[in-house]
């Protein structure tokens, strides 16, 4: 364990809502994070107060083992790019890169220029006139190039169409393996980024709703499909996140494995086993967990 970052009891709130309770987790060094969760489940709050631009109710935050509000050490050695970043109405690109060549003591100058042909970006053009695509290209291109310490990526590729949002997990990757650093990124397109990400972060009402391994977190659940009855039955006292059904034909998604012995006799009964897609699992377990706090469920709970 080699955290650069520590959240302890992190609390958030905004008058009557908390955005964050009490949550608590490590960041570990030299290790791509997906940190996953529907809107408005604390995600941005959360990385907003680790780069200190954001201020918690209660709880301890350290980066680099020292608080980073108002730490020049510490805020040096972090990027945070986010989809909402805000430019002077008279910057462009070009401004944009040299000012950030200025604060970020490991930016490279020639990725960056590789970077503005791979994704086609006008320099001379005002930031406030580019296309949602290009203003997100100008975060992308900050944030492999500033090679900081920690990287967060608050969802600025979401303006990228497919092929640059993959040219950038590409370059991502292939620095990341010459540069190894810290990058959490924050994303809805779970599925497309289910394989550069090596841990998995779930935020769900404020919450830590899953953290482990992305091949942990793979391995959480099971689809099994076939006959009801031997479905059923193999599926046991496992806690069920999803079941549906057509006629005599079910589909159950539920938590943990079946044994081997158990798998041979799923198999030979027919029935059909499935790994569950990580953004699946995370869309169940959110599903779950609100259910979970619905005042009906509470009520027969009691």
């Amino acid at each position: 364990m080699d955290p650069v970052i520590q959240v302890r009891d992190l609390t958030k709130t905004y008058r009557d809502t908390t955005a964050l309770d009490s949550v608590s987790f490590d960041i570990e060094r030299n290790t791509i994070y997906g940190l996953l969760g529907r809107n408005g489940a604390g995600k941005t709050t959360a990385m907003s107060i680790l780069t200190a631009q954001n201020f918690a109710t209660s709880g301890s935050v350290r980066v680099f083992g020292e608080d980073p509000y108002e730490n020049a050490r510490v805020l040096s050695r972090v990027c945070f790019v986010r989809e909402s970043q805000k430019y002077p109405d008279e910057a462009d690109a070009r401004i944009a890169f040299r000012t950030a060549r200025l604060f970020f003591p490991n930016w490279d100058q020639g990725l960056a220029d590789e970077l503005i042909d791979d994704f086609q970006l006008p320099m001379k053009t005002t930031i406030k006139k580019l296309s949602r695509g290009q203003l997100s290209a100008v975060g992308v291109i900050i944030g492999l190039a500033s090679r900081a310490e920690i990287t967060f990526f608050d969802e600025p590729y979401l303006g990228l169409d497919a092929v640059a949002r993959q040219i950038f997990y590409d370059r991502l990757l292939a620095d990341y393996a010459e540069h190894p650093r810290t990058v959490i990124l924050s994303s809805h397109l779970i599925d497309e980024i289910s394989n550069l990400i090596e841990r998995v972060l779930v935020i769900d009402k404020g919450r830590i709703l899953m953290d482990q391994s992305t091949d942990d977190a793979r391995d959480r659940a099971t689809n099994l499909v076939g006959e009801r009855d031997l479905v059923e039955r193999f599926v046991g006292s496992h806690e069920v996140l999803h079941r549906e059904g057509l006629g005599r034909t079910a589909s159950v998604t539920f938590l943990g494995r079946l044994t081997d012995v158990e798998r041979r006799e799923a198999a030979s009964a027919g029935l059909e086993l499935a790994p569950v897609p990580l953004q699946q699992l995370i869309v169940r377990m959110t599903q779950r967990d609100a259910a979970t706090d619905s005042p009906a469920t509470e009520g027969a709970l009691r």
